[in-house]
C-alpha cells in the first residue's frame, strides 16, 4: 500500500474523545498515511489543549469543545488544524479560529443514510412500542395491552431541514405513502418534484402528525422546538430529533408531554448529552434532573448519539478526516474546510 504521506516529515495528531471504535478505525486508516497519532480518552477544551503540544492538528469529536480559551491555547502549542470528525460545527468557535489562522475540517456527509435510516427506526419503535414488547416477552408477558400503535400511512410528516439527511428521509417516509412537509430556507427541487411540500413553520406545526429535526445548531435553530412551538401542534404530536440537543428547549419539551400535547418523543440527542452520551455511566446516579424525568414518561425513547453508528460512516469518518488533514497541511487548503459563519 502507498505512503500518501508525501511530506518532508511526519504529521502528528492529537485525537481526543477516543474510543474502541474510533482507535480501531483510525489505526487501519492510518496504514497508508502513517501520520503520528496520539489518542486521548478525555474530551477536548481548554483544561486539555495542552495535550496538544506538538500536533501539527487536533482531531476531535461532537462534544468536544473548542472555544476561544482552547484555540488560544493550540496556537500556542503551534497546532495548525481542527478536524472535526463529524459534519456540525457549532462547538468550534469558527471566527475565533480565523483569527489565529487556524484551520478547521469537517466531514460533512459520511453517511446519510444511517442517520435516516435511525431516525425512521426510532419512530416505528416508538410508535409500535417495540421495545416494550422485547421486554414483555422476554419475562414471559404475551399480553397486547400498552402497545397500541398506529398506521404511518396517510399520516402528515413534517421534515425541518432537507440537506442530504432531510432528503433520504423523506424518501423513506414517502415510501409509507405519508403527506410530506417540509421547511427549509433553501426549498430543493427533487423533492418538490417528489411531491414533498415546502411550508413555513407555523403551518408544519399546525398539520404535523410526526415532526422530525434534520437543521443545524445555529444561533437562529437554538430551541426552536419551545413553548411556542409545542403549543401550535397538534395534540399528541411524535417529535423526533436525531440532529442536535440544542434544537429542542427541553423544560418546553417536558411541559408537552405533562400535558399530553406531545404524545411521543424520540430522541438520539440531548442539549446536555456532553455530561452522558458516549460514557458507561451504569454504576452512577445521573445528576442531570431533566433527563431523569426524561427518562421516566413511558412515551419517550432516548438512544445516546448513535444514529451515526454504523459500518459504513465510521469507514467514510476515517478516510475523510485523515484526507481532510493531509489536503489542509500539505496544500492549505480543503474541499471540506469550514468557512467563517455570516452573521
Amino acid at each position: 500500500m502507498t505512503n500518501l504521506n508525501t511530506s518532508s516529515r511526519t504529521i502528528k495528531l492529537a485525537v481526543f474523545s477516543s474510543k474502541n471504535w474510533v482507535t480501531t478505525s483510525f489505526d487501519t486508516v492510518n496504514s497508508t498515511y502513517n501520520f503520528e497519532i496520539a489518542y486521548f480518552e478525555a474530551r477536548f477544551d481548554h483544561k486539555t489543549a495542552l495535550l496538544a503540544a506538538g500536533a501539527d492538528a487536533i482531531c476531535v469529536f461532537v462534544n468536544d469543545k473548542v472555544d476561544a480559551p482552547a484555540l488560544e491555547i493550540l496556537k500556542e502549542q503551534g497546532v495548525k488544524l481542527v478536524a472535526l470528525r463529524c459534519a456540525g460545527f457549532n462547538n468550534v468557535d469558527i471566527e475565533k479560529a480565523k483569527t489565529l489562522g487556524i484551520g478547521v475540517v469537517r466531514v460533512p456527509a459520511y453517511s446519510p443514510y444511517a442517520v435516516a435510516e435511525h431516525t425512521l427506526g426510532m419512530i416505528l419503535a416508538l410508535n409500535r412500542k417495540l421495545h416494550k414488547a422485547y421486554t414483555r416477552v422476554r419475562d414471559g408477558n404475551f399480553a397486547l395491552d400498552g402497545l397500541l400503535g398506529f398506521d404511518i400511512h396517510n399520516k402528515t410528516i413534517g421534515v425541518i431541514g432537507t440537506g442530504k439527511i432531510g432528503q433520504i428521509f423523506c424518501k423513506l417516509m414517502h415510501g409509507f405513502g405519508t403527506r410530506i412537509l417540509a421547511f427549509d430556507k433553501f426549498p430543493n427541487q427533487a423533492m418538490q418534484d417528489m411531491g414533498v411540500e415546502y411550508v413555513d413553520l407555523q403551518t408544519l406545526y399546525q398539520q404535523c402528525d410526526i415532526i422530525s429535526l434534520h437543521c443545524p445548531l445555529t444561533y437562529e435553530t437554538y430551541h426552536m422546538i419551545n413553548d411556542y412551538a409545542i403549543a401550535s401542534m397538534k395534540p399528541g404530536v411524535m417529535i423526533v430529533n436525531t440532529s442536535r440537543g440544542p434544537l429542542i428547549d427541553t423544560n418546553a419539551v417536558i411541559e408537552g408531554l405533562k400535558k399530553g400535547k406531545v404524545g411521543y418523543l424520540a430522541l438520539d440527542v440531548y442539549e446536555e448529552e456532553e455530561a452522558l452520551f458516549f460514557e458507561d455511566l451504569s454504576e452512577k446516579v445521573i445528576q442531570d434532573d431533566q433527563f431523569v424525568r426524561l427518562e421516566t414518561f413511558p412515551n419517550v425513547l432516548i438512544t445516546a448519539h448513535q444514529a451515526f453508528f454504523t459500518k459504513e460512516a465510521i469507514q467514510n469518518i476515517s478516510d475523510t478526516t485523515f484526507k481532510n488533514i493531509k489536503d489542509y497541511l500539505e496544500t492549505k487548503g480543503s474541499e471540506n474546510q469550514v468557512l467563517p459563519i455570516e452573521k
